[in-house]
């Protein structure tokens, strides 16, 4: 039955009962009876449905049901829950389609995520400094600038979904598991900095679970390993100084670039690790909020990562053999004839 497969795509194409009957020719109580299982769609409603939903219509069919766990979202207190719920609709339809491409390799080229051993305990902020460059250490990621947070974290087995929420200022992350596999949830409509800083700061999380003393505040040591993890401190003070009297505006927007933390950030890096005095990062913040950059940074904006990962291995699976043109077309959500056009570039411009 299609039901409850029903009723997660509407959750994330945010339609109304009322508004998924209208669009398809029936009445709000016959899509109430087709979630309930209690009536099957004919053909050409099924059809209607899945345009509607922006779905195939072997969604309404695919065998593989996952359940996320330990789900949690870093959202504001006014946050609709209409919202979470499209959120987690459609992560639950990319980690589906993820685990589904996963069963059909022999030996799936992606290891299963393991949390560094020996790192250092951490009792105070300060020491979120030598644990950020621990994980950096195990991870042989050295302590220059990381040029793609997505593809580090999935290269560690940890599973990023962007969503497409257009209301992506509602939430700042979510963190969730499916089978044992970490899951960082983002949108691909916030900045690059922000998407990596909330990359950073989830991973934090998953890092630093159990570890903190009780008068740690988590989310406090979450953005102080993020903004550690993303720019460490020999970083910072090789391009900045150990000591600083004043930090010109250019000078953090070219270390934005270089880094990917937002200015912002880096002016909160320059307080904890000492190079501002706190009267100093408190006038140049004000000014900061003043020019209205706290909430639309000067200059270009640091470019938005993407996941590649998931679209790669389908058509990987699909050269060598390990899947069918019709499959790897269902999981990506094209018809055949375009999937078949894409694998051999037809239409591309040379």
């Amino acid at each position: 039955m299609i039901g409850e497969r029903l009723k997660r795509a509407r959750s994330a194409a945010g339609l109304s009962m009322a508004k998924l009957g209208k669009a398809v020719g029936v009445s709000a109580n016959m899509i109430k009876k087709y979630e309930h299982d209690d009536s099957m769609p004919s053909s050409a409603v099924l059809i209607k449905m899945a345009e509607a939903l922006g779905v195939r219509t072997e969604f309404f069919f695919r065998p593989m049901s996952v359940t996320l766990s330990g789900i949690e979202y870093r959202k504001k207190a006014s946050t609709p829950q209409k919202v979470l719920d499209k959120i987690t609709a459609d992560v639950l339809d990319q980690a589906e389609r993820w685990l589904e491409l996963k069963n059909l390799w022999p030996e799936f080229p992606i290891p299963g995520f393991e949390c560094p051993s020996n790192l250092p305990i951490v009792s105070t902020l300060d020491d979120l400094e030598a644990f950020s460059v621990a994980v950096r250490e195990a991870w042989q990621l050295g302590l220059n600038p990381l040029p793609d947070m997505i593809d580090m974290l999935e290269s560690k087995g940890i599973l990023v979904i962007v969503t497409d929420s257009d209301q992506a200022d509602k939430v700042d992350g979510m963190q969730a598991t499916v089978e044992k596999q970490p899951v960082i949830v983002i949108s691909d409509q916030w900045p690059g900095c922000r998407q990596r800083f909330t990359l950073a700061h989830e991973l934090g999380h998953l890092l630093l679970e159990g570890m903190l003393p009780k008068d740690i505040d988590e989310e406090q040591a979450c953005n102080r390993f993020a903004s550690a993890f993303l720019l460490p401190s020999d970083g910072a003070i090789e391009h900045l100084g150990a000591q600083r009297q004043n930090i010109d505006w250019k000078e953090l927007y070219l270390l934005k670039h270089e880094y990917g933390l937002s200015m912002a950030s880096i002016l909160y890096r320059c307080l904890a690790l000492g190079i501002l005095s706190k009267q100093k990062f408190h006038s140049l913040f004000i000014q900061f909020s003043a020019n209205g950059w706290r909430r639309s940074e000067p200059g270009h904006p640091y470019p938005r990562e993407q996941t590649l990962l998931f679209e790669q291995l389908v058509y990987r699976g699909a050269g060598e053999g390990l899947i069918s043109d019709s499959k790897a077309a269902e999981l990506l959500k094209m018809p055949v004839a375009r999937f078949r056009q894409s694998k051999m570039m037809e239409g591309a411009e040379a």
